[in-house]
């Protein structure tokens, strides 16, 4: 694996209150990583230190095997950056705003930048200060990706966006990771975390408490099993002792019941009844995020 971003014991306080402490993270080149936690967990400080606009306490990080203190003159020029706090020029058009920000790296993409104007449906020659919070969203949206980076970060990207605008912003995403880029996708919106990243990472008052992929965080969370029987079905008792197996439920020829993690055990307890249908009802991330909040290791 190649890595984009490490993390290596990355601590940053500011004064005495904790912004974040001892992260240890790697993200692959290619990946589309989501980086989850409520307003005030650490994802924005994480991404100003990776960017140096921050100095840490303490440990490393590093994006594109360089150094963010010493190199990052050269990681800016390689990534784009969508701050989740977004200050525009406001006497300047929107052109002349891409136009600058494209000669402080290493050149744009002008038929992208065009591309991306059109498809965000953004007007170039209007000025910032006439532009609603959503579109000069948008702006921010396009030049971050306007120079093709090999590296995204993203704090927030859809915040004030509609729903069509949100999915053009998945897709631009979608096409960046196909085309080998890095993508660090920092939110609290889970349902386009879970649509667009195959692994994330939570993070709760500034500790990483979760790094998996979203694939292995929905199979080892509760999931809802509704079975129907032939005749006779199992009683309640004989499925509550299965490993896994809670909240068992019978109603005639119908069981529902949760299962937590595996759903081997349940499947080979089956074996001696007449199973007519499965059903499961997948959890959504949101659900597995609060959950994890709720039982995740001490932060404090």
């Amino acid at each position: 694996m190649v890595t984009a971003i490490l993390l290596e014991r990355l601590t940053k306080f500011y004064g005495k209150a904790r912004g974040v402490l001892d992260l240890d993270l790697e993200v692959a080149e290619g990946e589309v990583f989501g980086f989850l936690g409520p307003n005030g967990a650490g994802k924005t400080t994480t991404i100003r230190t990776l960017l140096d606009l921050i100095r840490p306490t303490s440990g490393s990080a590093t994006v594109l095997g360089l150094d963010s203190r010493r190199d990052s003159v050269a990681i800016r020029a390689r990534v784009g950056y969508l701050p989740g706090e977004l200050s525009l020029w406001e006497t300047m058009t929107t052109r002349q705003v891409l136009d600058h920000l494209g000669s402080l790296r290493r050149g744009i993409d002008p038929a992208y930048r065009d591309e991306l104007l059109e498809r965000f449906d953004v007007e170039p020659d209007r000025k910032i200060k006439d532009l609603s919070t959503g579109n000069k969203q948008k702006v921010g949206i396009i030049q971050a990706f306007m120079h093709r980076p090999e590296v995204l970060i993203l704090d927030e990207p859809t915040v004030g966006l509609d729903p069509l605008m949100q999915q053009v912003t998945y897709e631009v995403i979608e096409e960046a990771q196909r085309a080998g880029h890095t993508v660090f996708l920092s939110s609290h919106v889970l349902p386009e975390v879970e649509r667009i990243a195959r692994r994330v990472g939570i993070i709760r008052s500034g500790k990483l408490i979760e790094v998996e992929s979203v694939e292995n965080l929905k199979e080892r969370a509760v999931k809802l099993i509704e079975i129907r029987f032939g005749f006779p079905a199992p009683r309640a008792e004989n499925l509550a002792g299965i490993p896994g197996v809670t909240d068992v439920y019978v109603s005639g020829d119908v069981v529902q019941l949760k299962v937590g993690g595996s759903m081997d055990p349940l499947v080979k307890a089956l074996v001696p009844y007449e199973v007519l249908s499965i059903r499961t009802h997948e959890t959504p991330l949101e659900e597995i995020f609060l959950e994890l909040y709720r039982n995740g290791n001490d932060a404090n």
